[in-house]
């Protein structure tokens, strides 16, 4: 394709990724789909640039001021992460030009909140809780994240599927706390390797499987995942309780539930029953009230903790859309809490930044059921899972995943038992 072509075309996008109407990820895949005439390396380069600008854009909306011509071209300028030779030959020489000297400019120098790139109601609360650990912080949200994979473990074994990988010329490491992970750096092309095609690896973050192992789902048991979405931790739990029992995948999207479908043909399960249901109070679930040994909340959220991944989460989320997310939460923690038999384990989690969803749900929802509930230390159950440098996971009794300490989405997570 022309320079002059791709340029434009990054242009587009941009202009409509940053009207905010829709997730950035969804709007480039819309994009690719208009425009089927792209190769691969062409598709890498526009999306990258969008979320290059996507995690800069203070910074580069202040530097654009200075430019001249469409404001989305000047963007698309910055944040370029395609081949330079290919960017300079679609540009004016004014605009050569003047791409230079903003070069030059010494962010170092530049306010905080052109450096750090977080809208102030977010930037505040983060300042306040990491001190010196902020900024290590935002570097870690602004670089891209690993790819992390689940290993299915009623299918294969861990050591076996990382040397097939590296057959098929994709090299991984063991993920450092979750036993059933791999990470790998890079994109390569995961879905045409076997072990994909074979079901026998998911991908999925490392601080999601911790999640399903705080969840410890056993053998024969009853569990539910209360906000399956597309499933990655439903099929974890379904692996670990070896295809037996009954797994209850829950969602109000039948969209979402959907999506679940290929990678459960795929996962081998038969034990996994995706149900949509209509509300947190739906009458499917009242009729299982006391009868489960494991549910698993993870609760609709800010989405902030993924922002490596989702760029336009900071600028798509407000203080009022979290306060709306907390009483939402709050709802579907109480509701799922009452599934739960004697005994039985309940996970509230979040892939959010903020305590207020986070230690602030957790700690309400402690106190208003002291009777019924009592609080087990993160630790305590990493630990019984297996999980390695369990310490350096929690934040008091609770499951906390930072970026920049542990190289995961950001993740939260609180665990009961009921009496």
């Amino acid at each position: 394709m022309h320079p002059n072509a791709l340029l434009e075309l990054s242009t587009d996008l941009l202009h409509q990724v940053l009207q905010f109407q829709a997730p950035a990820d969804r709007v480039v895949s819309d994009f690719f789909r208009t425009h089927r005439e792209l190769g691969s390396r062409e598709r890498h380069t526009l999306a990258e640039t969008t979320y290059g600008v996507l995690r800069q854009r203070l910074l580069f909306q202040h530097l654009a001021q200075s430019g001249k011509g469409e404001m989305e071209r000047r963007l698309a300028l910055l944040g370029w992460q395609g081949n330079d030779g290919f960017l300079k030959a679609a540009m004016s020489e004014q605009e050569q030009q003047w791409l230079e000297k903003v070069r030059q400019v010494d962010t170092a120098a530049l306010p905080e909140r052109l450096r750090h790139n977080l809208p102030d109601w977010l930037a505040e609360p983060l300042q306040a809780a990491l001190g010196e650990e902020f900024w290590p912080l935002v570097d870690a949200l602004n670089s891209s994240a690993p790819l992390d994979l689940r290993v299915n473990t009623f299918k294969a074994k861990r050591e076996d599927v990382q040397a097939a990988l590296k057959a098929g010329g994709i090299e991984s490491e063991a993920t450092p706390h979750s036993p059933w992970g791999l990470r790998v750096q890079g994109k390569p092309a995961l879905n045409k390797a076997d072990t994909f095609t074979k079901g026998e690896v998911e991908v999925q973050d490392e601080g999601s499987q911790l999640l399903a192992l705080l969840t410890d789902a056993k053998r024969g048991e009853m569990v539910v995942d209360f906000c399956a979405g597309a499933g990655g931790k439903t099929l974890a739990l379904g692996a670990s309780m070896r295809n037996t029992g009954r797994l209850y995948a829950f969602d109000t999207s039948g969209h979402r539930l959907a999506a679940l479908k290929p990678r459960l043909a795929r996962s081998g399960l038969s034990n996994v029953y995706p149900i949509q249901i209509a509300h947190e109070r739906d009458d499917r679930i009242k009729r299982l009230a006391g009868k489960i040994d494991r549910v698993l909340v993870d609760a609709p959220c800010s989405g902030l903790g993924t922002l490596r991944r989702n760029p336009d989460m900071k600028w798509r989320q407000s203080p009022q859309s979290v306060a709306e997310l907390q009483a939402k939460q709050e709802a579907i923690l109480a509701s799922a809490a009452r599934l739960l038999k004697p005994g039985g384990r309940l996970v509230y989690a979040t892939c959010s930044l903020l305590d207020s969803e986070n230690e602030g749900i957790a700690d309400a929802f402690t106190a208003a059921h002291a009777r019924d509930f009592t609080p087990v230390p993160a630790v305590e159950a990493l630990e019984k899972a297996h999980a390695g440098g369990a310490g350096d996971l929690v934040r008091g009794p609770y499951l906390r995943l930072w970026p920049h300490r542990h190289g995961t989405d950001a993740f939260f997570a609180a665990v009961w038992e009921r009496r």
